[in-house]
């Protein structure tokens, strides 16, 4: 026990306690459920995409990405989805003080990675539609070593304050965080401490990395959808507006919904307090299920190489 600045007096916590969707006690069935599914689908989905460097005619730049884009979709849904069950099957709320600044971390991370690696992505596109000529010169196994390190460090770097922060707050014996996850300003106002410096890097952070990406994945669509217009080839255009399209329509969704997330929390007043903490643990699993078959099992190389793999007995 220690006494703060202010005359509050700090507690010690070695824990917290995970306390969602108190108010719809209902929901906690069907999204357990739904959210079962979800977690079996991502993970068999990516599963499938790393497996798919067994097969050697997939061993090119765009099949790394995807492989990438998979382990970080997979530890996303590990880090979130077995939590959130337990809390609902077993009641198990509670998560250690370090534990939770943990999962703090590796939400913020492997979400900004994930952004980041879609951006690759979508640079990736640019290159094969718009100057498929240069295409092996410019997207080689170099271009992506050097694509990941920079999404490692960059996010690595930029997200480490965040848990930081929050965990030298002094939290005076408050530990219930109304969230099914130990999101960052979910634990911050917990603190009697001025939180402030939290809000805004959070803030900062956030739009910066994801704002950034999101700009760059839609001037590089911009120049994909100009090129495509100009095709000539019968159904070349339907083709590519269908591949394109729906990369473009996932991303566009994957920041729409933190951006709803952002809202709901600053109009918290008019809305159901259970509201942002659906989204926030909806966007965790989601998009997990859904990027694999969106980008990988929709590609015809891909669906070829997992029937080779399949007659030579790998699963």
């Amino acid at each position: 026990m220690t006494a703060h600045q202010n005359g509050t007096v700090s507690l010690e916590i070695s824990d917290f306690l995970l306390n969602c969707f108190v108010r719809s006690p209902s929901w906690k069935l069907w999204l357990s459920l739904f959210l079962s599914l979800l977690f079996l689908l991502a993970m068999w989905a990516n599963g499938i995409l790393i497996t798919i460097w067994l097969e050697a005619s997939l061993h090119e730049p765009l099949y790394h990405l995807l492989s990438f884009l998979s382990l970080l979709d997979i530890v996303i849904c590990l880090t979130v989805v077995p939590k959130v069950l337990a809390i609902f099957w077993f009641d198990l709320k509670s998560i250690s003080f370090c534990g939770c600044f943990l999962q703090m971390y590796i939400m913020n991370y492997f979400c900004g990675m994930e952004s980041c690696t879609f951006m690759v992505m979508a640079y990736d596109r640019y290159v094969a539609i718009c100057h498929p000529l240069r295409y092996p010169s410019i997207i080689t196994d170099q271009f992506v070593a050097k694509a990941v390190v920079f999404i490692l460090a960059r996010n690595g770097i930029l997200t480490m304050p965040i848990p930081i922060l929050s965990s030298r707050l002094h939290y005076c014996g408050r530990n219930v965080i109304d969230n099914c996850i130990c999101a960052n300003m979910s634990v911050s106002r917990l603190s009697c401490d001025d939180v402030t410096i939290n809000r805004l890097y959070q803030f900062a952070v956030g739009w910066t990395l994801l704002g950034s990406d999101l700009i760059l994945i839609f001037v590089s669509y911009t120049f994909i959808l100009r090129a495509v217009l100009r095709l000539k080839a019968e159904g070349a255009v339907a083709k590519a507006l269908s591949t394109c399209g729906s990369h473009f329509i996932l991303i566009l969704s994957f920041s729409t919904i933190l951006l709803v997330f952002v809202l709901t929390l600053m109009v918290k007043r008019k809305v159901s307090s259970d509201v942002p903490v659906l989204l926030n643990v909806l966007h965790h699993v989601i998009f997990s299920a859904l990027n694999p078959i969106v980008y990988g099992v929709r590609t015809q190389e891909i669906k070829q190489g997992i029937q080779r793999l399949l007659k030579k007995g790998w699963w």
